[in-house]
């Protein structure tokens, strides 16, 4: 039983293939974020607007503008506050949100894995 299990595997070792590696494309996007929704003191708005989660969320649809298969690589530069005063009430507050979100985008080059349709 244990040579057949032995067999197995050096026969399975033998005719496997190395697998090629995936090639990639990549695309640098330059973009702002929506400012937040309520009006705050300005300190407190700067800090809304950067908070890490709002610029993974925001990273993520950047890339996926781009097209189906598009991905988030790396955030290059998370940009600089920009605030807008609030008017009416809210008077004295700010809207912020980071303008010049730098974000790298990767996606899988076509024809580099799997196999090509029509061919064989």
């Amino acid at each position: 039983m244990k040579l057949n299990l032995i067999c197995l595997c050096a026969a399975l070792t033998l005719f496997s293939g190395t697998a090629s590696a995936t090639e990639y494309i990549y695309r640098d996007l330059m973009a702002n974020t929506l400012p937040s929704a309520g009006c705050e003191a300005e300190s407190e708005a700067i800090a809304t607007a950067s908070k890490p989660y709002n610029i993974t969320r925001y990273s993520k649809t950047f890339c996926q503008s781009q097209g189906y298969g598009w991905h988030v690589e790396k955030v290059k530069d998370e940009g600089k506050a920009a605030c807008t005063p609030c008017t009416g009430t809210n008077q004295g507050k700010n809207q912020c949100h980071l303008e010049d979100v730098v974000v790298t985008c990767k996606r899988i080059k076509p024809g580099s894995v799997g196999m090509l349709p029509g061919k064989s």
